[in-house]
C-alpha cells in the first residue's frame, strides 16, 4: 500500500509581506495529491486579521470564516487541530489533514518556556492495511530546546505507538545544524525520507566518496522558501519504504510561506 505525505509550515496564512495567502494555500495543498497532510503554525483564529481581511470584496473573502484546518480540509478530508500558542486575539498550533479516518488524536504540550508555545500532535489514522501513527511537530528556536523536546517526542513515540506499527513524524524541526537526527534514528529505528533517497550531494560528498568515506546523511534544504538553504524541515518514517522525496520550491511557492512543503510517497512494508 503506498501512502503520499506532505508536510508544510503554512505561516498562519500570510506572506511574509503580510498579506493573505489561504486560498492559494488550499490550492497548492491540493496540488500535493497527498493522503496525509502535516501542518504547523496553523491559525485556528485571530479576530484582527478576520477583521481586517474578512469583509468579502469583489465577492471574494480574503479570510475564510472558519478555522484553517477545517477549511483546507474541505468537505473530503478529515482534519484535526492541535492548538498551541494562544494570545488575546486568537491561537495557532499544529493540524493534521488526512484522506483516511483518524480514529484517536491527542495534543501534547511540549513548551520548553513561556516565549515558545510548542507541541506534538499525536493523530492514529485508519488505513485499509493498519494504523498509522502520525505525529506533527513544530520544535523552538533554541537548540537546548529542541534537545529536550526531541526527548519528548522520543518519549511519546515510545509510549503510543507499539514497534510492529508504522510511524510518520514530520513537521517544523528548526534543527539547521542536523543535530538531532541521529538521536530519533537510534531512540525509534526510523529515517528521514531523504536517507533513503539522497539529497542532491555536496563537494563536500564527492571528497568523502573519493577518499571512500561514508557521505553524510542531511535532510532537504527548505528554509527560506525563496532561496532555500537551512534544513529545518523533516519526515522521519518506520515500517516504510521511500519510493520518492522532494522540495517543492520556486517563485510561485515563496509567495505561499518561508518554508518550502516536502512532499514524499511511502510504501507499507
Amino acid at each position: 500500500m503506498k501512502i503520499r505525505v506532505a508536510t508544510y509550515n503554512i505561516h498562519k496564512g500570510m506572506s511574509y509581506r503580510s498579506h493573505p495567502r489561504v486560498h492559494a494555500l488550499k490550492q497548492a495543498i491540493g496540488q500535493f495529491d497527498a493522503d496525509v497532510v502535516f501542518l504547523q503554525e496553523v491559525q485556528g483564529k485571530h479576530d484582527r486579521i478576520a477583521e481586517k481581511f474578512g469583509s468579502e470584496a469583489n465577492g471574494h473573502r480574503h479570510w475564510p470564516t472558519t478555522a484553517q484546518h477545517e477549511f483546507f480540509a474541505g468537505d473530503e478530508r478529515h482534519s484535526v487541530y492541535g492548538m498551541n500558542a494562544v494570545y488575546d486575539h486568537g491561537h495557532h498550533g499544529n493540524a493534521l489533514l488526512s484522506n483516511f479516518p483518524i480514529a484517536h488524536w491527542t495534543n501534547t504540550d511540549i513548551s520548553d518556556h513561556k516565549y515558545e508555545a510548542r507541541g506534538i500532535l499525536h493523530c492514529i489514522i485508519e488505513t485499509p492495511e493498519q494504523p498509522v501513527h502520525c505525529y506533527v511537530v513544530h520544535l523552538g528556536l533554541f537548540e537546548g530546546s529542541r534537545t529536550r523536546q526531541t526527548q519528548s517526542l522520543i518519549d511519546a513515540v515510545r509510549e503510543t505507538a507499539p514497534d510492529n506499527e508504522p510511524v510518520i513524524i514530520a513537521g517544523d524541526f528548526n534543527d539547521w545544524r542536523n543535530t538531532l537526527s541521529d538521536t530519533l534514528r537510534q531512540a525509534l529505528g526510523v529515517v528521514e525520507v531523504f536517507d533513503e533517497i539522497g539529497a542532491h550531494p555536496s563537494f563536500g560528498d564527492l571528497v568523502r566518496t573519493l577518499a571512500r568515506r561514508q557521505a553524510a546523511v542531511r535532510p532537504a534544504r527548505t528554509f527560506p522558501a525563496a532561496l532555500p538553504f537551512f534544513r529545518l524541515d523533516r519526515i522521519y518514517v518506520r515500517g516504510f519504504h521511500v519510493e520518492t522525496a522532494q522540495v517543492l520550491h520556486g517563485p510561485a511557492w515563496a509567495k505561499l510561506s518561508d518554508h518550502s512543503p516536502i512532499v514524499a510517497t511511502l510504501q507499507l512494508n
